[in-house]
């Protein structure tokens, strides 16, 4: 079977924006890009269509699936909104014809530049594991506004708009109500590079005896989504790329979470922590103990 790498272009359903667009249109033109993109991921995964290298590590593997799909949703976007921007995992910043353009706006000064992660959780995928998803996201003017991530094996679905809530399949999200740090369970992630691991190991060892728990589901997005659902009462991870946690973390934001870095930064490689307010200060207190940043370089 031949996959698709831009026929979503061919299923824009209206014809592309001219004018300024709200969270609310930008999450309408996510959600529509990213379905189809999810049901690509998943058809390639059931025939068996992997293609893996390695990018950098010989554990950080990409699929043909998350090609395919960063392909597939930058020819949609190119036909929903032209002139748009993209920043994606495989194919770094871009529009779906060329390289980004710099300083490019489109509709008259609103700057809207789409964060993707085709598959996140890639290893997983590969592994057929039910724990993967697209995310994408809009930004404007530097503000991620709209957010969408999909489950590929699964089909649930999470969004947000800035100022408009998050959803689960449609359900309002509020994020956990576990008042006692104790009794709190975490999720984490894990780099690919050897030293970082180590890290991210130490700080794990330093944190579990504080808390109920720590999982490790291996998708940033999806780690997100889940604290915004109250499935997890928080999560923490160093070493994180924008296109990892740009939707998952306004989702979890819009859910009523914190989510910054360490010591008054924002959310970012050093550090991505999401807590509801009450959880919150003894987590970010407890990982400046452990230093859980000082890795972040490696």
């Amino acid at each position: 079977m031949k996959y698709p790498e831009s026929a979503a272009k061919d299923k824009a359903q209206s014809p592309p924006r001219t004018g300024p667009a709200s969270p609310e249109e930008l999450l309408a033109v996510a959600v529509a890009v990213v379905r189809p993109a999810a049901d690509l991921a998943r058809q390639m995964r059931t025939d068996g269509v992997f293609g893996v290298s390695t990018k950098s590590t010989d554990t950080d593997v990409v699929t043909a699936a998350d090609r395919a799909v960063e392909r597939y949703v930058a020819g949609a976007l190119s036909a929903a909104r032209p002139g748009d921007t993209i920043l994606g995992e495989e194919f770094g910043a871009a529009t779906a014809d060329g390289p980004e353009p710099a300083g490019r706006a489109s509709d008259g000064g609103q700057r809207v530049r789409w964060i993707l992660d085709p598959i996140d959780g890639t290893v997983n995928y590969l592994y057929d594991l039910p724990v993967c998803a697209v995310s994408l996201a809009a930004e404007v003017n530097g503000t991620v506004v709209a957010g969408v991530v999909r489950n590929i094996p699964t089909g649930g679905e999470w969004t947000a708009t800035r100022g408009g809530g998050s959803y689960a399949d449609g359900r309002r999200m509020t994020g956990s109500e576990q008042t006692v740090f104790g009794q709190a369970l975490l999720a984490t992630g894990f780099g690919y590079a050897r030293e970082r691991r180590a890290d991210q190991a130490r700080v794990l060892a330093g944190l579990l005896p504080q808390v109920r728990d720590i999982r490790r589901f291996g998708a940033a997005a999806v780690d997100l989504c889940l604290v915004a659902e109250g499935k997890i009462d928080a999560y923490y991870e160093q070493g994180l790329n924008l296109w990892d946690h740009a939707a998952g973390g306004l989702i979890a934001a819009e859910a009523g979470l914190l989510v910054t870095g360490l010591e008054g930064k924002p959310a970012g490689p050093d550090l991505v922590l999401a807590a509801p307010p009450v959880l919150y200060p003894p987590l970010h207190e407890a990982l400046v103990a452990l230093d859980a940043a000082g890795g972040a370089g490696r």
